[in-house]
């Protein structure tokens, strides 16, 4: 449909995004931290690999612990039908044989066995009847308890990217706060530059959390509550003794955000997009994309 249509191109935005703030935002952030002085630090960089990778295998447990059990029901009604099949082919084969069947001491079998079958379907007819009832009652309850399903179908890939933006956000509270220590010019014009980077960023986050299913108006309320980490970040380093050690207690912070943007990016988005067939929408996709990285990239020359 053309409201699929258009919410896989907000995610193809949201994936050039994600993955241009990393590379191109966090990631070289993270390494000036640790080059100082024009000197190469190689064990400074190898430790950011390291929380990099400690923040894909983080988001990956949280998400196979928190995954939900419905989530391969389809391959149970595949064995159902299946049984089905069996049931059918058992059920021809045994009126195959009772239409072989000889007469004995003046009786015909298959009478005898028609009247046995006949007895079976009388009980399978009062089992369904009660099958019936049960699902009736079922379905009252389900229209009931219809608010609870709609956030339990939420996927955990939603909260994990709620997650990575509270962390970011912390950050960028940590960038502000240290920033109006140094002076209020450099402190407007760091909060300037951060906003700047926050549209295409948030524009993304807002299409990953339909997609997880949230509705509209749940996306924006969670949203705006992700902006909780950046008034910790502010607190963090205003609280602190300077600026720059506030900076170097929470260094690991930009290499393992970057780990969890990059596996919502190409583990929970992507797989969703290499579904698309149509080759024009496709084309539409990866220019998408394309946008996400180039607004990054445009917003990391202003910055």
């Amino acid at each position: 449909s053309a409201a699929a249509n258009k919410l896989k191109l907000l995610l193809s935005f949201a994936v050039g995004g994600l993955l241009g703030d990393v590379f191109l935002h966090l990631l070289p952030e993270a390494w000036a931290t640790v080059d100082k002085d024009g000197q190469h630090n190689h064990s400074g960089h190898t430790t950011i690999g390291l929380w990099v990778l400690a923040g894909i295998l983080s988001f990956l447990i949280i998400e196979k612990i928190f995954a939900k059990e419905g989530e391969f029901e389809h391959m149970h009604d595949d064995c159902d039908s299946s049984n089905e099949e069996e049931e059918e082919q058992d059920h021809s084969r045994s009126k195959k044989i009772n239409t072989d069947l000889p007469k004995i001491n003046g009786c015909d079998l298959k009478q005898r066995t028609n009247a046995s079958d006949s007895g079976i379907k009388n009980r399978n007819k009062k089992q369904n009847s009660q099958v019936q009832s049960s699902q009736k009652v079922a379905s009252s309850t389900q229209c009931t308890d219809s608010t609870e399903d709609k956030t339990s179908n939420i996927k955990v890939s939603g909260y994990l990217n709620l997650l990575a933006n509270v962390i970011d956000n912390f950050t960028h509270g940590l960038a502000v706060g240290g920033s109006f220590l140094v002076s209020n010019k450099v402190g407007f014009i760091t909060t300037l530059a951060i906003l700047l980077h926050e549209i295409p960023h948030e524009v993304g986050d807002f299409a990953i959390l339909l997609r997880s299913g949230f509705d509209r108006w749940k996306a924006a309320k969670a949203q705006m509550m992700t902006a909780s980490g950046g008034i910790l970040g502010v607190i963090a380093a205003l609280t602190a003794e300077s600026a720059e050690s506030a900076g170097e207690n929470t260094a690991w912070i930009l290499p393992f955000t970057s780990g969890g943007f990059i596996y919502i990016a190409l583990v929970t988005v992507v797989p969703d997009l290499l579904d698309e067939k149509h080759a024009l929408e496709s084309l539409k996709q990866i220019v998408c994309l394309c946008g996400g990285v180039a607004a990054m990239l445009l917003v990391s020359l202003i910055h």
